[in-house]
């Protein structure tokens, strides 16, 4: 019980943390950029919005509530991360990130939902016939959390030493990632096969 369990947890860390898939840990990058550490309650409230989404979708796949084109959800992977990209450089310094629980929230949640589609083929296939898929599931959904967590400590620890002992601007620092990320995902949109 407790081996299975581990290896669900594991799986959900090594889903974030697989450097051949490193759209996850984009989007978590510009996520969490124009953040401090004092910030942490709400980065973890967005970081768990993301973790609802992705499961929620999970669960609709696992029990064929949904059935998506592939190649669409491949390619709106990228396209929600330069959305974030690009609203981070057009809002840098203008703390829009301060506000209400709104459009960031509720496009997380989205983001979420489309970056879990995107997984459910290949987590249908982990859970075959078993007869505890929302054990599993939410297995699973803890290892994300975990990894996320872990992601955005670096990020905020990274942003800590930029701003602090190298004297980035907050947003000088949250423009250059951004853009860095940007330059990533291009070539993954244009090379998506749902544009072929």
């Amino acid at each position: 019980m407790l081996d299975s369990f581990w290896f669900n947890v594991e799986y959900g860390i090594n889903h974030v943390l697989d450097i051949n898939a490193y759209d996850h840990v984009l989007f978590l990058i510009v996520l969490t950029i124009p953040y401090l550490f004092k910030d942490w309650k709400r980065v973890l409230l967005l970081v768990t919005m993301f973790t609802l989404g992705h499961t929620l979708s999970l669960v609709l796949a696992a029990y064929g509530v949904v059935h998506v084109n592939a190649s669409l959800v491949e390619f709106l992977i990228p396209i929600t991360i330069m959305v974030v990209a690009l609203f981070n450089v057009f809002t840098a310094g203008k703390g829009a990130q301060k506000e209400k629980v709104g459009v960031l929230f509720l496009s997380t949640l989205f983001f979420g939902l489309i970056h879990g589609l995107g997984f459910a083929r290949e987590f249908r296939m982990l859970l075959g016939d078993s007869d505890n898929k929302l054990v599993m599931l939410l297995e699973f959904a803890l290892g994300i959390e975990l990894a996320q967590v872990i992601i955005v400590f670096i990020v905020l620890f990274l942003g800590f030493v930029a701003q602090t002992i190298f004297r980035f601007s907050k947003r000088d620092w949250i423009m250059v990632i951004s853009a860095i990320v940007v330059g990533l995902v291009i070539p993954m949109i244009l090379n998506s096969d749902f544009l072929a």
